[in-house]
């Protein structure tokens, strides 16, 4: 007698485990306005929270990191976990953190939106020191270029009125 998903044997039920996945995948994403905000003195303390709120989720953070305006994540990404759910879950629990903590002078916003990009098994080093090394990176490279570039890189198609706005 034979079943989808199991064998039985003798009237013993073996389950057959045949999901498997490596779902690389770094997230992109900014301060609402791209308000310079995420201050260095508990910048590590916000990144620690957003990567447990991605483990939270049963996805896996590999590392957290960003600059005053922006985050990335780079993380293994669960699938039975939908982008969008895990994005919404970051963004609106470490927000409510910030403002919780009032680590910012006025309420503390993230924009709409963000980027998400997949990886292959060998480039999960590269990308980890690439993310690692934000600061330098913009010390060379503004956020809208470095987002702009990353677009274009993956053959993304966007318009410009929805990069993200800066305050006017």
């Amino acid at each position: 007698m034979r079943a989808v998903g199991s064998t039985h044997i003798h009237s013993k039920k073996i389950n057959m485990a045949n999901t498997y996945h490596q779902i690389y995948m770094q997230t992109v994403f900014a301060v609402k306005y791209r308000a310079a905000v995420l201050d260095k003195t508990w910048r590590s303390t916000i990144q620690g929270v957003i990567g447990n709120l991605i483990n939270e989720t049963g996805c896996k953070t590999i590392i957290v990191n960003g600059v005053e305006d922006h985050m990335h994540c780079f993380l293994g990404l669960k699938p039975a976990v939908s982008v969008s759910e895990l994005m919404k879950t970051i963004k609106a629990k470490s927000s409510k953190y910030i403002n919780d903590h009032s680590l910012t002078k006025e309420r503390f916003e993230w924009q709409e939106g963000y980027g998400a990009f997949s990886y292959r098994q060998r480039d999960v080093d590269q990308i980890y020191k690439y993310v690692q090394n934000q600061e330098t990176h913009h010390q060379k490279q503004n956020f809208r270029d470095e987002y702009v570039g990353l677009l274009k890189e993956f053959e993304i198609g966007y318009e410009e009125q929805y990069i993200f706005q800066e305050l006017i």
